[in-house]
């Protein structure tokens, strides 16, 4: 308990330290690291490796070439490139300007990616070479085309502007008030949303896992997740270069080269979701495996059965589990280490972190109010929907919701009048239990989004590229559940009205979907069944599951980028593991 309670007081205080000066930013906490650290590791990669004073270095040439260019307060300079040190680096000095930086998933592309840069209003766009393809087949839906600038393998070429330090007028430009980054979230429904970050917010996010973490000069963090994700691109390097330690970044994750680079890295840590950890798990036996220096595993998404089992094999000390949305108006940490549970907020801390699991009804897909419209809390384990305290613009603090683009959106995941008149508080869209002991426990997604492959999935983007396809008249989108994997995989029930060719719809997928999107299983009906408000009966479809020997429509599974028949011999493979998505 001592224990817990000193990493709780240890975040709070980190945190506290962090944000008590409006006017200074995370580049300008640089610039003191690089003054303690000097030539101490801080980012490395394969072809790379930043100092602290190069990376501080680097963060400042970046500023100056965003004032040189004119970027500052209400501009958005959009960012398009895999993972690399100087990806941190880039929006770290950008944004200190006071322009925001918008984090673009490097995964779409077409009409998706033309989506993003139109809400994000970006006036600018830095691609790197092996995306410049994905932004030539969303150029040509743009309104108007953000101004281009090419990256080269490390960045931008920014020879001609000079890395010392900053006089008063070039530091000047953002306060911890001020947004400093776009970071896109899919939603419930429709394309991917753009959620407001601002300095302070980074900041906190940093504190936290700095202290959660117990991060000190001597770590050093394995970093393969995506860089525009706010874990792998803000909290995961922040978090450890806070205190001292350093981060490595791959590009993508790889089973096959984990246990070589965690030992020949000298890792300490490891940033994680749940699906990475059951491929790992899932991989052969790696001579290395348990020969490492990894003293902690923290992320999430781990299940309970995946948990054990990895820490058993892999011989990880202690797993950190948390739960958080980039919009979120409120986080859960699992200091304890409790296989399973995802988090809880301390009694101590309750008053200042207000969470609560409040009963939901699935047929209007809102909460249940009593007779004084008040919402309804679940008892102990019984599943409802999370939502957190909304902080007012007074109290500030790291509970406040800073909203969407879109004023609509936002509003959106707001509930008022929840439990008192006039109060406010964020929707998850997320179904949890708590315990009695306070710990919560994931259950599902609210709605149609579902998440593969560690990532959210929205059924209404799906279904919006397959209702474009020839032959093709209505589309219903929802996760099934395939044994031995995390979250759903993608199943789509489609009227073709006389007929599909297959061919041309897994092309037209590909082109437009993200490979996580793509549905896993293709179910063709004669007719879609609908409420009476014309809201398709998905539910139910779900339920039916992709059996054969259930469902008399014609199903079909997706197998090396074509749709091909799935008989009883196929399905029974998926069911018992044989047969791998």
């Amino acid at each position: 308990a001592a224990g817990v309670t000193k990493a709780w007081t240890r975040a709070l205080e980190l945190t506290h330290r962090l944000t008590a000066d409006a006017g200074r930013p995370l580049a300008a906490v640089l610039d003191d690291l690089a003054g303690r650290h000097g030539d101490a590791p801080a980012l490395l990669s394969a072809d790379c490796a930043y100092s602290f004073a190069d990376l501080a270095a680097r963060t400042r040439r970046y500023t100056r070439w965003a004032r040189v260019q004119g970027y500052g307060a209400g501009d958005v300079v959009a960012l398009l490139a895999p993972n690399h040190p100087d990806y941190f680096a880039a929006w770290v000095g950008i944004s200190r300007t006071g322009a925001t930086v918008a984090l673009l998933n490097t995964n779409l592309e077409d009409r998706a990616l033309a989506h993003c840069l139109h809400v994000a209003d970006a006036r600018a766009l830095l691609v790197a070479p092996s995306l410049q393809d994905a932004y030539a087949s969303a150029a040509a839906h743009l309104e108007r085309a953000p101004g281009l600038w090419p990256l080269h393998a490390g960045g931008l070429d920014l020879t001609a502007y000079a890395d010392g330090p900053l006089s008063p007028e070039e530091a000047t430009g953002a306060a911890l008030a001020d947004r400093a980054l776009l970071i896109f979230t899919s939603g419930t429904t429709g394309l991917p949303k753009a959620a407001n970050v601002s300095h302070a917010r980074v900041l906190t996010w940093c504190g936290w896992f700095a202290g959660m973490m117990d991060a000190a000069p001597d770590d050093r963090l394995y970093n393969c997740l995506p860089m525009y994700h706010s874990v792998g691109g803000v909290v995961a390097v922040g978090g450890v270069l806070l205190q001292g330690g350093s981060v490595f970044v791959r590009e993508r994750f790889s089973a096959r080269a984990f246990w070589d680079e965690v030992v020949a890295y000298d890792c300490t840590l490891f940033q994680y979701i749940g699906e990475l950890c059951r491929f790992l798990l899932n991989s052969a036996p790696h001579p290395l495996e348990r020969a490492h220096a990894l003293r902690l595993a923290c992320g999430n998404g781990l299940r309970e059965e995946v948990w054990t089992a990895f820490q058993a094999r892999f011989s990880v000390p202690r797993v950190l589990e948390f739960y958080a949305a980039t919009e979120g108006s409120f986080s859960l940490y699992n200091v304890e280490g409790r296989p399973g549970a995802i988090g809880r907020v301390p009694p101590f801390l309750a008053h200042r972190f207000p969470a609560a699991i409040v009963r939901y009804d699935p047929e209007t897909g809102a909460p249940v109010r009593d007779e004084d419209g008040h919402c309804v809390r679940c008892a102990p384990n019984e599943p409802g929907e999370a939502i957190g305290r909304i902080a007012t613009a007074e109290q500030g603090g790291a509970n406040r919701f800073e909203g969407y683009t879109s004023g609509a959106e936002s509003d959106r995941k707001v509930l008022r009048d929840v439990f008192a008149p006039g109060d406010a508080w964020f929707r998850t869209g997320d179904l949890m239990r708590r315990d009695a002991a306070g710990f919560f426990y994931f259950v599902d997604r609210v709605g149609d989004t579902f998440r593969w492959k560690g990532e959210n999935v929205s059924t209404a983007e799906v279904a919006d590229v397959l209702a474009a396809c020839p032959g093709v008249t209505a589309a219903a989108v929802y996760g099934v559940e395939l044994p031995g994997c995390d979250g759903r995989a993608g199943m789509a029930a489609l009227t073709t009205g006389g007929g599909v060719d297959l061919a041309e719809l897994a092309r037209r997928i590909a082109a437009g979907l993200p490979s996580y999107a793509r549905p896993v299983l293709l179910r063709l009906c004669d007719d879609l069944a609908a409420t009476e408000t014309f809201k398709l009966k998905k539910a139910a479809m779900a339920e039916e599951g992709f059996d054969p020997g259930r469902v008399g429509d014609p199903l079909f599974r997706l197998e090396d980028g074509v749709y091909v028949p799935l008989d009883l011999a196929a399905h029974a493979g998926l069911v018992n593991g044989t047969l791998r998505v």
